[in-house]
């Protein structure tokens, strides 16, 4: 599997863009080279998006692991769907998969760390004769 690298130029700066997934949460995820530190989700900075220290982790942890992207790369962000936990743990997917198309050799230590699995659980289905998924009616013998 061949994979091509996306580098465009947006606002003077080339960058790698990857998707990353979570559940019903999807994040267009862009590395813009050279722009050292800035974090932005949408219009917003990334610490008005994510509110909680909770969050902000996860969607860090890729930089955590690998020092030195974080002094080369800033990031920017469009995510829709889900919640904002799965919104951050998709961010963090799609920084990893942008990662691993400039520096191959990052793919088995971000592998090993879990950030390149997409977490693919959703909400099960009503079916009919029931009241949720998998929630029966009360039974009554008579």
């Amino acid at each position: 599997m061949v994979l091509k690298e996306k580098t465009k130029d947006i606002a003077s700066h080339e960058y790698i863009e990857a998707i990353g997934r979570r559940k019903t949460a999807a994040a267009r995820v862009r590395l813009l080279k050279g722009a050292m530190g800035t974090f932005v989700v949408g219009d917003q900075t990334f610490d008005e998006y994510f509110k909680t220290a909770e969050q902000r982790r996860v969607a860090r942890d890729v930089f955590v692991l690998h020092e030195p992207a974080k002094e080369h790369y800033g990031v920017s962000a469009h995510v829709k769907g889900g919640g904002l936990s799965s919104q951050a743990e998709a961010v963090r997917h799609g920084i990893a998969r942008a990662l691993i198309e400039v520096e191959p050799e990052l793919r088995k230590k971000l592998k090993k760390a879990g950030f390149l699995k997409r977490d693919p659980r959703a909400k099960e289905r009503r079916k009919f004769g029931l009241k949720k998924a998998r929630k029966a009616p009360q039974w009554s013998k008579r």
